[in-house]
């Protein structure tokens, strides 16, 4: 059992670029579920099975990443990472190269800000509200590819990596579990899955519930925060129907609740009196935020001889409620807002492949989404005097509601041409529209050259230029005029609309097997951005909210490997790159005027850039009389993020945190003898086992709120029994 393989690649795989995690588990349990069905109902459910399989092999030939870099973690190493299924979604994608981590739960790919899309068996989860809660749970997940660099023309919107998630299927896993896991911080995860088919209908159900006293990053080094209680719940199903051989409707249901107390930083200087009240320990602050995101996903899809087609419509909605702490927000920073956020949005995609003649096949699809959003803020402020002092004691309370009903259309086309029998070129473009705070459109031609000299070889370069709308449910539409003479007042009061990015992306790398069973893999990249889109926080809900740098360039090389021989698995991943943007051109009310001087005229870095990120890992399996004790390590490394330089110099992003390493240790015994015990998983995992203590973020830097350390060392187990 290993953590990376390279098997062979799937034949509409062959040309992609890109390392691949890969196990047999789904045949092993199609295999088995046929066998234990009733010998007059095999041969049916047989076939279903085989249809099943087929059908997913089709539908991801719709839309394959050609020339891209796809990184693939298979069920095996999900199951096989420190605390398996039972960590959150984006530990496991830290696992990919180039990936980091940031504070409140986010990630950067290739040092961008968010531009994440997320999919769900190839079609677009709509985006939902960034918040601290995660709305995806690795249990329901066979596979997550990872893909990043210049994406076909089927990838828009958010193009810094796609994440695709292939979901399990009843189809192929017949039973389910139940599990308890708990630890440090008070933490209590209860969980079960639960799958099965009848005839050509299957299904397949995942449930989980969380509560623990670390749901936000710690401001402090302490081990344990203060007031950072959290409670969350995931729910997943997917079902599934056969009506006949070239036919499938699928439907992927999902549901996400958390409730997060935000975490108090003790020994905070008041600034304001509030009602008579001057003084107020920052140990006793009373802030909390909801999240809510529920999604809704309907497939159709036909293969047949020549085409092959999907057609999917979607609903998601999210929410965020923010409930500032009344009086100790006023005395520290003179405002308390309360806030609510909501955005619906729901649209329909439809992809479809056309094998046009023996050397060409065409690829063609379209999407449209439309999204309401509503923003609804209740603040108390202060009154200020003309020389910019607080008038009063006493607080004004405005209203501030916007809204907006927001359209996103697209439409692609390519060639996958097989030049010969080792060079394919796929070539092609997309047209995209978005009609919402912004109103723009662009052509954006894709091509990539893949060449195969050998079977252990594969090179590829490619380029493409990408529209990346600004995310509609994230875009603050405040109206500034209502807050002038408070302290809610910016100091500048310009507020040009965020618009979309466009940026020229290259891309080129190998991948190469050097001996059977160990795989290296080399890919740089370069990208010209104008109207970079980056997030901050800005304000007392913790919302990411959207600007523009007028340019931007961003490069970087990563490379990966990865091992595996029997029961051992290793895989390690080395990635450089910078980011730097110039001149913010929107939503300049978020910034003091000496940032906005200097970076008119300076390029400064990115506050999320990191120049090193490393990631690497492995497993082991023992076998022991009773089954097999499962060993496993992983590590992050990371150079630090960015920071402002201490004292009166005024240079935004100017220094680097200091770096970090984080180790994470885990053990599982798979009991698989009979008798009661029979199919019972007991785990012991240590996070953080050094007990490194290490900032992500100190609370400066453009757009960044508060400071954040990453996890003491604590200690997890866990029980899971299938049935």
């Amino acid at each position: 059992m290993s953590v990376r393989s390279m098997p062979m690649r799937k034949p509409y795989l062959s040309l992609m670029m890109g390392l691949t995690i890969s196990s047999l588990a789904g045949v092993a349990f199609a295999q088995s579920g046929a066998q234990s069905a009733a010998p007059a109902d095999a041969a049916p459910q047989e076939e279903i099975v085989v249809t099943a399989k087929r059908l997913d092999t089709a539908r991801d030939a719709i839309a394959p990443s050609l020339g891209a870099s796809d990184y693939v973690i298979d069920r095996k190493a999900i199951e096989n990472t420190p605390q398996g299924v039972d960590t959150s979604f984006n530990q496991i994608l830290l696992q990919a190269p180039g990936v980091s981590q940031d504070s409140y739960g986010q990630l950067h790919i290739r040092n961008e800000h968010a531009n994440l899309q997320y999919r769900i068996n190839g079609i677009i989860l709509p985006e939902g509200i960034s918040g601290f809660g995660q709305a995806l749970d690795p249990r329901f997940a066979e596979s997550i590819d990872v893909i990043t660099g210049t994406l076909p023309a089927q990838y828009g919107y958010r193009t810094a990596g796609i994440v695709d998630i292939a979901t399990k299927s009843g189809a192929f896993d017949q039973g389910g579990d139940v599990s308890l896991y708990g630890g440090s911080h008070g933490e209590f995860q209860p969980s079960f899955t639960a799958s099965g088919s009848s005839g050509a209908f299957n299904y397949y159900l995942s449930g989980s519930y969380l509560e623990n006293d670390l749901g936000v990053e710690n401001p402090t080094s302490t081990v344990n925060p203060l007031h950072d209680h959290t409670t969350q719940a995931h729910g997943f199903a997917y079902l599934s129907y056969i009506p006949t051989s070239d036919a499938r409707i699928s439907a992927m249901l999902g549901t996400s609740v958390g409730f997060f107390q935000i975490p108090d930083n003790p020994n905070q200087t008041p600034n304001f009196t509030d009602r008579g009240i001057s003084t107020f320990n920052s140990a006793d602050l009373n802030q909390n935020q909801r999240e809510i995101n529920h999604y809704a996903i309907v497939a159709l899809q036909v293969s047949g001889d020549k085409l092959d087609y999907q057609i999917a419509p979607f609903t998601r909605y999210s929410e965020t409620k923010f409930s500032p702490d009344p009086v100790g927000d006023l005395v520290f920073n003179g405002v308390s807002d309360r806030s609510q956020l909501s955005s619906w949005s729901s649209g329909i995609q439809a992809d479809a492949s056309y094998k046009l003649f023996d050397d060409h096949t065409l690829r063609f699809g379209a999407f449209m989404s439309a999204e309401r959003t509503i923003s609804q803020v209740t603040s108390d402020v202060f009154p200020l005097d003309a020389l910019g002092n607080q008038s009063s004691d006493i607080p004004i309370r405005i209203f501030d509601q916007n809204s907006k009903t927001g359209y996103l259309y697209g439409l692609y086309l390519q060639d996958e041409w097989a030049i010969t029998d080792t060079l394919t070129v796929n070539f092609g473009g997309r047209f995209d529209i978005v009609n919402a705070y912004t109103n723009e459109n662009q052509i954006s031609p894709r091509i990539n050259l893949v060449w195969k000299p050998d079977l252990d070889t594969t090179f590829h370069i490619g380029y493409a230029k990408t529209f990346t709308p600004p995310p509609q449910e994230l875009v603050a539409s405040q109206s500034i005029d209502k807050f002038v003479g408070t302290t809610k007042q910016p100091e500048v009061l310009e507020n040009d609309p965020v618009r979309a990015e466009r940026e020229h992306y290259f891309d080129a790398g190998i991948l190469r097997t050097i001996l059977p069973g160990l795989d290296v893999g080399l890919d740089t990249y370069y990208k010209m951005k104008r109207n970079l889109i980056d997030e901050g926080q800005f304000g007392e809900s913790l919302v990411q909210s959207p600007f523009n740098y007028r340019f931007g360039r961003a490069y970087g090389i990563e490379a990966t490997s990865s091992y595996h021989n029997g029961p051992l698995g290793l895989y390690a991943n080395v990635a450089y790159g910078e980011e730097k943007g110039k001149d913010i051109v929107s939503s300049q009310f978020f910034f003091g005027a000496d940032e906005l001087a200097f970076i008119h005229n300076h390029s400064i870095y990115t506050d999320h850039d990191q120049a090193w990120t490393i990631s690497g890992g492995g497993s082991y399996a023992f076998p022991d009389g009773i089954g097999q004790l499962r060993t496993s390590l992983d590590l992050i490394f990371g150079s630090g993020l960015r920071r402002d330089p201490g004292g009166d110099a005024v240079e935004p992003n100017g220094e680097k945190l200091p770096s970090y390493t984080q180790v994470n240790l885990g053990i599982a015994q798979d009991i698989e003898t009979t008798g009661a015990f029979a199919g019972t998983t007991v785990r012991f995992d240590i996070v953080n086992l050094f007990d490194e203590s290490y900032e992500i973020r100190d609370g400066t830097g453009v757009g960044v709120g508060a400071p954040q350390f990453g996890p003491r060392r604590a200690f997890y187990t866990g029980i899971s029994k299938s049935f």
